[in-house]
């Protein structure tokens, strides 16, 4: 909580232009911490700045401008809620101002290589946007760690590059951000201190939870394309939003080809391990088919309820070099609406896959994931199926907001 000078009252008072009321419930008997609450500001005018409060007290908060008009397009802040607990949050929208600063709980970046800088984890060429033709030659080794990374306290992603745009995995052993200081290449040095490190082979597999095409037998990578762009839409404090767009993706179908433009957005929430995906087309893809899933771990345990939640926890070699790299543990998992899934394939050699389709132009699921290094983690294959299950519950039955317009 962050209380507020008499000072800043008042001049945000002065300035206030619009309140809402907003009441946020959780379903469930079980009490959730950092709920996502998301309020459109459409039809709001031009807000620039906003603050949450809760019985007197000031939340923290982000705006968004999802499609880069420099307009703020949504407002979101966390929810601690107890069990069937309900809360009042008033909303105060301005028409001036500057958003205000929050500690950050999330941090994405974008790096090209500097060839002055040796370090492996001290490059400093800072970028939000790339975008590659699809006759580049090699747009895997454009970034410096190859493709856009993002993280919260508890996880950190980072997505490739090229036709694959597989999510690959860092693995933490305290709670807290560390892809600012390591760039995924943590030093021998900050191993010593504690950070974490790549904890997963990927290959050519779905990694976790990476989108694929499907030509009836097995997923295909997202090729050709026109162009393949990464860019981070918000750092946060609160949620990171990067996205993937594909323009003339030259899709089969029925022995024709089609093309489709695709963006997928990865969004990633303080205080979650979990991540949402959203998968936009220009155009109703409803007859088309596509895929998703997980890397099959060398020797792992499978798990799933066959209703979109699919798991596994294995153990592995996060690299090709057997001799500087040694095995880690960790547990995956994807959970797919149910009006997404077309079928859950069998296991092979590479994946536990699904294949999904849209009933529309848009898509959606949550992967997730853990490290068996992580302190306050899960160190089983039973506790993280467990899990699971749990969160399975939560994603069922978000909590419910209500939201009145107090103009």
């Amino acid at each position: 909580m962050i209380t507020m000078t008499a000072a800043a009252i008042l001049w945000l008072t002065a300035s206030a232009q619009q309140t809402l009321s907003i009441g946020v419930e959780n379903p469930l008997s079980t009490a959730r911490a950092d709920q996502p609450v998301v309020v459109s500001l459409k039809g709001y005018g031009d807000v620039r700045s906003a603050l949450v409060t809760c019985d007197g007290q000031e939340i923290p908060c982000q705006m968004d401008d999802l499609d880069q008009d420099d307009t703020f397009d949504e407002l979101c802040f966390l929810s601690d809620l107890k069990g069937r607990e309900k809360k009042q949050y008033t909303v105060t929208l301005y028409s001036d101002g500057e958003p205000r600063d929050y500690p950050a709980r999330v941090y994405a970046e974008m790096l090209m290589r500097n060839d002055k800088v040796k370090e492996k984890n001290r490059h400093d060429n800072f970028i939000e946007s790339i975008t590659a033709r699809g006759d580049c030659a090699n747009s895997y080794n454009l970034q410096h760690h190859h493709g856009v990374d993002f993280e919260s306290e508890l996880n950190g992603i980072r997505i490739y590059f090229d036709k694959r745009q597989t999510l690959d995995l860092y693995g933490k052993f305290q709670k807290r951000l560390e892809l600012k200081e390591t760039q995924f290449y943590t030093s021998a040095e900050q191993k010593a201190e504690g950070y974490g490190d790549d904890v997963l082979w990927v290959g050519n597999t779905f990694g976790l939870g990476a989108f694929r095409g499907w030509d009836g037998k097995e997923p295909t990578m997202i090729e050709p394309v026109r162009s393949r762009t990464q860019r981070i839409i918000s750092y946060g404090p609160l949620r990171t939003i990067v996205e993937l767009v594909d323009r003339g993706w030259v899709y089969p179908v029925n022995a024709k080809s089609q093309r489709l433009n695709m963006t997928i957005r990865y969004t990633q929430y303080a205080g979650h391990r979990d991540t949402d995906v959203d998968v936009f087309f220009n155009r109703d893809v409803s007859s088309l088919l596509f895929s998703t899933g997980i890397i099959n771990v060398k020797g792992s345990e499978e798990f799933s309820d066959h209703q979109g939640l699919r798991a596994c926890w294995g153990t592995d070699y996060p690299s090709t070099d057997t001799v500087k790299w040694s095995r880690e543990t960790v547990g995956l998992g994807i959970c797919i609406p149910r009006q997404h899934i077309v079928s859950e394939e069998p296991s092979n050699k590479d994946n536990y896959a699904f294949v999904v389709k849209s009933n529309g132009n848009h898509l959606s699921y949550k992967v997730t994931y853990t490290s068996a290094n992580e302190q306050f983690g899960y160190h089983s294959a039973k506790e993280w199926f467990d899990y699971l299950k749990a969160w399975r519950k939560e994603v069922d039955k978000p909590v419910t907001v209500k939201i009145e317009d107090n103009r």
